[in-house]
C-alpha cells in the first residue's frame, strides 16, 4: 500500500468529515449570501458581493452560533459521562465505573505502559492537566465560539436596527436580549436532544460494524460494550 493510500485509509474519518464541513460551509455561504441580498433588496438597498458578504457579521454569527453549540455538546458529553451512566448503552461506561477511575484503570503514573503518552507517566500538574485535556479543549473552544457569537451577534443586530432607523445597543445589553438567547437556546436544545436520543436508542437498536453501537447480538442491558 502506497504512503498516500495508507494515509487516506488511516485518516479516512477525519478527512471525510473535514471535507463535508468545508462543503457545508461553502453551501451555507452561498445560500446565506442569496438570502442576505434578498433582504437588502426588500429594503431598497444595494446587494453585496459574495466576498463582502463573507466579511459581514450576519455570516459570522450564523457560523459561530452553530460551532458553540456543537462544542458545548462534546464538552458536556465528555465530562458528563465521567459520572453519569445509562444502563445498556455503549455510550456509557460500565455501571461499576462511575467517576474518574483508578490510576491502574487509566494506565497513568506507575501503571503507564511503554507506549503511553509521556505525560501519562508524569506526576503533578502535567498529569492532572493531560488527564482532562480533551474536555478542557472542548470547553475552551465552546466559550470562545460563544463569545464570538455574542460579538458578531450584536453587530448583526445593530446593523439591522440601523437599517430600520432604530438605536443600536451595547454588547452587555445584547447579552440579555431575546435575539441572543433565541439563537443560543435553539441550538442547545437540539444538541442535548441528539445526545440523549443516541444514549437511549443505542440500548435497543444496533448498527453492525459501528463502534458507536453494541454488537448486534449483545444483550439490551449490556453496558459499555462497543462494536467494531
Amino acid at each position: 500500500m502506497s504512503g498516500v493510500r495508507r494515509f487516506l485509509r488511516h485518516n479516512g474519518l477525519t478527512l471525510a468529515f473535514g471535507a463535508g464541513f468545508l462543503i457545508s460551509l461553502a453551501g451555507q455561504a452561498i445560500a446565506g449570501h442569496a438570502d442576505f441580498n434578498n433582504q437588502l433588496r426588500t429594503e431598497d438597498l444595494a446587494p453585496l458581493s459574495f466576498g463582502s458578504y463573507l466579511l459581514t457579521s450576519d455570516f459570522a454569527v450564523d457560523v459561530t452560533e452553530n460551532w458553540q453549540s456543537e462544542y458545548l455538546q462534546f464538552f458536556l458529553y465528555i465530562f458528563g459521562t465521567v459520572w453519569l451512566l445509562q444502563r445498556g448503552s455503549p455510550e456509557s461506561k460500565g455501571l461499576d465505573k462511575a467517576g474518574p477511575e483508578s490510576d491502574e484503570d487509566q494506565k497513568v503514573g506507575a501503571h503507564a505502559r511503554p507506549d503511553s503518552p509521556g505525560w501519562a507517566s508524569a506526576g503533578g500538574l502535567r498529569q492532572a492537566w493531560y488527564s482532562r485535556s480533551l474536555g478542557t479543549l472542548m470547553c475552551t473552544v465552546f466559550l470562545l465560539s460563544w463569545l464570538g457569537q455574542s460579538v458578531t451577534g450584536v453587530a448583526a443586530y445593530n446593523e439591522e436596527h440601523l437599517r430600520q432607523l432604530q438605536a443600536p445597543i451595547s454588547w452587555f445589553a445584547y447579552l440579555g436580549a431575546a435575539d441572543f438567547w433565541s439563537r443560543t437556546l435553539q441550538n442547545w436544545q437540539s444538541e442535548l436532544l441528539a445526545v440523549g436520543s443516541m444514549a437511549i436508542f443505542s440500548v435497543y437498536l444496533r448498527q453492525r460494524g459501528s463502534p458507536e453501537s453494541k454488537p448486534v447480538g449483545a444483550a439490551h442491558d449490556a453496558t459499555g460494550v462497543e462494536g467494531g
